[in-house]
């Protein structure tokens, strides 16, 4: 197996991996990709995911903590938005670059790059 000189950190993939390991967490991090950098208020968050209070809370402290998305207060709302666009790539570029890396049959024969 070949090893990269700078190996990825395998901490911070699977923290942002951990982060998206609910359908829930999904949901949330969808709508708030699909509203583009102005975000949603946390209310709006609710309606378009189904996911509200508590359980809404929690998913966004845990998307919060890796990272994934932000909360800022404007007035007397809270706009939750998606920041890591280049995060999440990255998640995927994360796997993707080790595509066929063991295999005997190179990536670009399976489509891959």
């Amino acid at each position: 197996m070949k090893v990269e000189s700078h190996p990825p950190d395998l901490t911070i993939a699977a923290a942002g991996f951990a982060a998206l390991g609910s359908e829930q967490r999904l949901t949330v991090l969808l709508a708030l990709v699909r509203a583009g950098p102005a975000g949603l208020s946390i209310g709006a968050l609710g309606e378009a995911t189904g996911v509200t209070g508590s359980t809404l809370t929690h998913h966004m402290k845990i998307l919060a903590a890796a990272e994934l998305v932000e909360q800022t207060r404007q007035g007397r709302s809270i706009i939750c938005a998606a920041i890591a666009y280049n995060r999440v790539r990255s998640l995927s570029h994360f796997l993707l670059t080790e595509c066929c890396a063991d295999a005997e049959v190179p990536c670009a024969e399976h489509g891959h790059s």
